[in-house]
């Protein structure tokens, strides 16, 4: 008998880090009464660990695990996100803010922005953002939250220590954690699947199910089983990063920076103790060397790391489940950190696992399903990573004229004729990216909508100041009541690593 006939109980996680401990931490506390649970992983092994920047589903994810959030946030040095300040993207000068938060009030009909494009046309000189709770309070540099709070967010966090948080919650759970290097992947002679794991030393790590947690290198996945890579760099030209922690220099800001530069951009990611940066690039368009230069310039603070270069390729596995392997995190793709969708895409691929579970043991047809989700998912990301490389109005550089000029997805293409045409934007069923998402995104790179839906038009304009005025009055309402961002985390989950920096 194959083993795709076989029962499944036991999973074998190959890797640690955020992937592995996320999937163990999820399979354990939802089937751990069903499955015996190990996961592999060598101290010896330095994993990327660069991932400090989350998008607010992961709320949702910590909510399903029963997990604490003042003790989530005090252990991994955790602050509070609203959303992402984009500098220099549109071209050289401006910023704008893609906020959490929705904008505004909407009808059936058409979305809030058609509104707001209609009170311009009647000389109402307001942003978009002006109508975004979430953007307010980051430009506020306020935060607050509690269980009835109407504030959309996520988190800045240390990767390294959230590993071990999840870790703790998972052993907790029942997974054995088994150090060791893997030197060997046997696979069955018949069948071709996985069916053990052999560590330095020839300790044997037998499965039924094995997860691809071996980040870039994808040891089950692509060296063992042999699945290809769809390449995307066409799309998404840079393909290195320089990360550096410094000490930091005044209070978090909630929200992460995105700083454009002449063949990339900068990052800066606040958490209570420290300051993550980096910087990413094109290698073709920018040496190594230079971009440690350009990254030691627009630092603030001491450093407390020294910079390292990571060299990765933007793109996806052709097959994220293959046999009775299941590739998640950096084993089955990547879009670059741009939009902080890397932890969000662990979360769901071991969600859809949960949900596809071949207790029964492998079959094609949850295969297939699988990896029609996986892909459709990855892609309708990836479009909306381009879209900020590809609408600007830079021309100032190489890289940008390249990105500028490129063809991209017709996917993408459609959505930008579309918003340019008649301001519209759409979120697809099972899409990460919402309506306001699009718009703001949109509009910050300097796309102008030529039209927009009539509806507004019903509206005069002594009704159409109202509604706005008061959108706004109420927006700014909960924003003065709003406490300072690092006032509220210093009373809420400050950590005991920043209570021994300040003294």
């Amino acid at each position: 008998m194959s083993q795709d006939n076989n029962k499944i109980s036991r999973v074998v996680i190959a890797g640690g880090g955020t992937a592995g401990w996320i999937a163990a931490a999820a399979l354990s506390k939802k089937l751990g009464e069903l499955l015996d649970i190990t996961l592999v992983e060598s101290e010896q092994i330095g994993t990327v660990g660069v991932g400090e920047a989350t998008i607010p589903p992961l709320r949702t994810f910590h909510k399903l695990l029963g997990i604490d959030e003042k003790q989530f946030m005090r252990a991994t040095q955790a602050t509070a996100k609203l959303g992402i300040a984009f500098e220099n993207w549109g071209k050289k000068g401006d910023r704008y803010i893609h906020a959490f938060g929705k904008m505004g009030a909407t009808a059936w009909m058409c979305d809030f922005h058609h509104f707001w494009l209609h009170g311009r046309e009647m000389g109402f000189d307001s942003d978009i953002g002006d109508f975004c709770l979430e953007l307010q309070a980051a430009k506020a540099g306020k935060f607050a939250t509690s269980p009835k709070s109407p504030v959309n967010f996520a988190y800045h966090l240390d990767a390294g220590k959230y590993a071990k948080f999840l870790r703790t919650f998972s052993e907790r759970y029942g997974v054995t954690r088994v150090e060791g290097k893997i030197s060997e992947v046997e696979q069955n002679q018949e069948t071709g699947n996985i069916e053990s794991l052999v560590l330095e030393g020839g300790r044997r790590i037998n499965g039924d199910l094995f997860i691809d947690c071996t980040g870039f290198r994808a040891l089950l996945m692509q060296k063992t089983l042999g699945v290809g890579f769809e390449d995307w760099s066409h799309w998404l030209p840079c393909n290195s990063a320089v990360p550096l922690q410094t000490e930091a220099t005044g209070p978090a800001m909630p929200y992460t920076r995105s700083i454009a530069h002449e063949a990339g951009w900068q990052w800066r990611i606040p958490l209570q103790n420290r300051v993550g940066n980096g910087l990413v690039y094109s290698s073709h368009f920018m040496s190594d060397d230079e971009a440690i230069e350009k990254l030691l310039l627009n630092i603030e603070g001491e450093m407390i790391t020294e910079p390292r270069v990571i060299r990765y390729q933007t793109g996806r596995r052709h097959q994220a489940w293959s046999r009775n392997c299941v590739a998640l995190g950096l084993a089955s793709g990547f879009v670059e950190p741009l939009e902080s969708t890397s932890i969000h895409l662990i979360v769901t691929g071991i969600t859809r696992l949960m949900q596809l579970f071949p207790f029964d043991g492998v079959s094609p047809s949850l295969v297939d399903e699988y990896n029609q989700q996986t892909r459709e998912e990855l892609e309708k990301v990836r479009d909306f990573i381009v879209l900020h490389y590809h609408v600007t109005e830079r021309e100032d550089s190489d890289f940008w004229r390249h990105c500028k000029n490129m063809q991209v997805p017709e996917t993408l293409a459609r959505r930008v004729a579309l918003f340019e045409e008649r301001a519209h934007a759409y979120q697809d069923g099972g899409e990460l990216f919402r309506v306001d998402s699009w718009v703001q995104v949109m509009l910050g790179q300097g796309l102008k909508p030529k039209g927009y839906h009539p509806l507004p038009r019903l509206m005069s304009e002594a009704e159409m100041q109202k509604f706005q005025e008061g959108l706004k009055s109420s927006i700014r309402s909960v924003v003065s009541e709003l406490p300072a961002h690092q006032d509220f985390i210093d009373q809420y989950c400050r950590s005991a690593d920043r209570d021994t920096l300040v003294q």
